[in-house]
């Protein structure tokens, strides 16, 4: 066995959080970030005495579930890497598959897009920089999350427009968009006990969770926005709970949307629901 997967193995046994599979992954992600060498390089010139000591603070806290995106300050989202804080969610694989289907299905040039609860930014810098010359918008409740999307459009040379709003009493200072896109917080605070320890006791309350009483309330009130903010045949796209499709797609019929579509991941579940003004 080589050093680095003598290393690897060692470092593995000690996040007993995770699966075998998931903690290989993380430590081998944080020997690459901290060792600026691909895996490859690694199995030939590793030396456990020569490991920086901020790779074992890093370790220790990964020991306690936090995130290794909050660790190294950066997570991955539709190739390209993010900055990610305590202030923002961890962009997510469900959230890149809404960014394709938007992206799939408007080849149009020129379209004015906002995006509701933007946290980090991956999704509306992503559709800047990967759609046909749009006009793209942020908002969030969250000034803490507003500087890190601040930072990534920067960081990453996307032409976005991030503000604050409060979208349960406020209305965004957009008009006459082509598209609506949001994943707003949806997971019901019944839910809380089936949350993993590292997304409960890290990742910002705010972003995540919904009342038991009215655990669509994001989803009525962007939808409500939608009908005035929103062109004639203009499109609104939700990330969505699994468990809220027929739901969610229910009031957007009854608040006159068409098309109404409730769609799956790439797991089999539905997890995303467009329609059209």
């Amino acid at each position: 066995m080589s050093p680095y997967s003598e290393l690897a193995k060692k470092l593995s046994a000690q996040l007993s959080l995770y699966d075998a599979q998931e903690a290989e992954s993380l430590v081998s992600w944080l020997l690459e970030r901290h060792l600026g060498l691909r895996k490859v390089d690694m199995m030939h010139f590793l030396e456990e005495k020569n490991l920086p000591q901020k790779l074992w603070e890093d370790m220790a806290r990964l020991k306690t579930g936090e995130p290794i995106q909050y660790i190294l300050g950066k997570g991955p989202f539709y190739g390209r890497e993010f900055f990610v804080s305590p202030a923002t969610l961890i962009p997510r694989n469900e959230t890149e598959e809404l960014v394709h289907l938007i992206i799939k299905e408007n080849r149009n040039a020129g379209l004015k897009i906002l995006d509701i609860g933007t946290g980090t930014g991956c999704i509306p810098i992503s559709l800047a920089l990967e759609m046909n010359n749009p006009e793209v918008y942020g908002v969030d409740i969250s000034e803490e999350a507003l500087q890190i999307a601040e930072k990534n459009g920067v960081a990453l040379a996307a032409k976005v427009t991030f503000s604050t709003c409060d979208i349960l009493t406020q209305v965004p200072e957009v008009a006459e968009l082509d598209i609506l896109v949001s994943n707003p917080p949806y997971i019901p605070e019944q839910q809380r006990s089936e949350m993993h320890k590292n997304v409960l006791d890290f990742e910002p309350e705010l972003a995540l969770f919904v009342s038991n009483e009215d655990p669509l309330i994001f989803y009525k009130r962007i939808s409500e926005i939608g009908k005035q903010l929103l062109k004639p045949n203009g499109k609104l796209y939700f990330e969505i709970n699994e468990n809220y499709g027929n739901d969610v797609a229910s009031l957007m019929q009854d608040l006159g949307y068409s098309e109404v579509r409730v769609l799956k991941d790439l797991n089999e579940k539905e997890r995303m629901v467009a329609g059209r003004r």
